[in-house]
């Protein structure tokens, strides 16, 4: 049995393609066949008309006035060999204006001109045939005291006859010029369509963790934009992978360390009874406890730094306001290492367009790498754009600036205190490069470093 909910096979694209060429194209061509036609019987009945109206003339040329007054002149063979036509049967009578006949059919009739028209073309049923007409009035003239009317009456075979062809020769050439067309475009859309096909085949034999770029034939616009897309989704997909993978490497990494010191701390006091140590051992796992959760803090951060990198939300931020926030937020902890916390520059507001949380997400690290590493005085300074923060620790020498930018890297204080995890600056750093945001690092005066975020956008 079929699922009956799967989907339905969409029709092919070379179909569709094909068909919304052809349709429009076919019946464009048969609205214009349809007016030629109807233009050429139009004037090839006018020609038969003419020459109807011409052989009307030609007898009534041979109308004169006799013995036995108005009379024609020609005898039943010469009317026959003027009014002679392979095909239609041609009738015939000249009578005068009060319908009496001269000679010819009696009963034969049809409309007369008018509005002082001489002749008058009109559709007759004679003898129970369909026939095409001509109706001439003839005036008065030299010899012939009386005016008279001639009626020319014929079948309409011939111009049935030419009808037919002219259907035929119209549509028959369009239709195979249709055919030829179609033939044609259909392997031209094939053609074209192929690398489309090869780029669907391609995708269908990728493995899931091949995020190469895919060869994408340059055929036309439409197929190096559609190859550009998806070569710039797998970008995106490596990127963000890539994060994933660095993530979860970072965090089995860093947290084996203090999880196993913590483990250790809670099994040796486990081991003795004096209460003292359950103390002393209980105080080193709340120490630990509190690296390992400001090391999880990090990554986090850094796997949201490698996150924004696609999707960044920007707004207005008030520099003065959250730099202030940020102080009065690490002043117990400051407080609690004998350091002197502060702020200067934050009486003008200053605005501009940036994260939020990514711009808190810098004064963090950089208030916490001030309390780790550096001395007794800490400031955070506001000039125009440009945030800072000072301390007056033992700085960073210059040829070590660059590689504290990398993920794990320490510096001879971090080493020496074995508290840091390497990734305060990276996060910086990255931080800075997502919102477009120039990262300096220079000696302090008199002593210390000064870490600079220099922003260019204003709001």
């Amino acid at each position: 049995m079929t699922d009956s909910t799967a989907a339905p096979i969409a029709p092919s694209l070379t179909r569709r393609v094909l068909r919304n060429v052809l349709v429009p194209l076919a019946l464009t061509w048969m609205v214009g066949a349809v007016i030629a036609l109807v233009i050429a019987n139009y004037f090839s009945e006018r020609a038969f008309d003419r020459g109807m109206l011409d052989d009307a003339y030609a007898l009534s040329a041979n109308v004169q006035a006799g013995e036995r007054g108005i009379e024609l002149l020609l005898t039943p063979r010469e009317v026959a060999t003027v009014l002679f036509d392979q095909v239609d049967k041609i009738y015939f009578s000249v009578q005068r204006l009060d319908g009496t006949l001269i000679s010819g059919e009696s009963d034969l009739q049809a409309p007369l001109p008018v509005n002082g028209a001489r002749y008058r073309f009109s559709d007759v049923t004679y003898q129970g045939k369909a026939m095409r007409a001509v109706t001439l009035d003839h005036d008065a003239e030299p010899g012939i005291a009386m005016p008279y009317r001639v009626v020319i009456a014929q079948t309409t075979l011939s111009r049935t006859a030419l009808v037919r062809q002219l259907l035929g020769f119209a549509l028959a050439p369009q239709i195979l010029l249709l055919v030829l067309l179609a033939v044609w475009l259909w392997y031209g859309i094939r053609s074209d369509l192929r690398p489309l096909g090869d780029l669907q085949r391609a995708l269908d034999r990728r493995d899931v963790r091949d995020l190469s770029p895919v060869v994408v034939a340059q055929t036309s616009r439409e197929l190096q934009r559609l190859g550009n897309a998806v070569n710039s989704l797998f970008e995106r997909l490596g990127h963000s992978v890539q994060a994933q993978r660095e993530f979860v490497g970072n965090v089995a990494h860093e947290l084996r360390t203090p999880l196993a010191g913590i483990r250790a701390l809670a099994e040796y006091g486990l081991a003795q009874h004096d209460t003292t140590v359950w103390r002393e051992q209980l105080e080193r796992v709340s120490e630990r406890q509190a690296r390992a959760s400001h090391l999880i803090d990090q990554l986090l951060a850094l796997a949201l730094a490698e996150e924004a990198r696609t999707s960044l939300a920007r707004a207005p931020v008030r520099l003065d306001v959250l730099a202030e926030q940020t102080v009065l937020r690490h002043l117990a902890r400051a407080d609690a290492r004998g350091v002197d916390l502060g702020a200067r520059g934050l009486d003008d507001g200053v605005v501009v367009m940036a994260n939020e949380a990514l711009v808190e997400g810098i004064l963090d690290n950089l208030i916490d790498n001030a309390l780790r590493y550096g001395g007794r005085t800490i400031t955070v300074e506001l000039a125009g754009r440009t945030l800072s923060v000072i301390d007056d620790g033992p700085g960073i020498p210059l040829e070590a600036q660059r590689d504290l930018m990398q993920r794990w890297a320490q510096g001879p204080a971090g080493e020496k205190l074995g508290q840091g995890s390497g990734l305060g600056l990276s996060i910086v750093s990255r931080y800075a490069e997502l919102l477009g945001a120039e990262l300096r690092l220079e000696a302090a005066e008199p002593v210390g470093l000064r870490v600079s975020v220099a922003f260019g956008e204003v709001a």
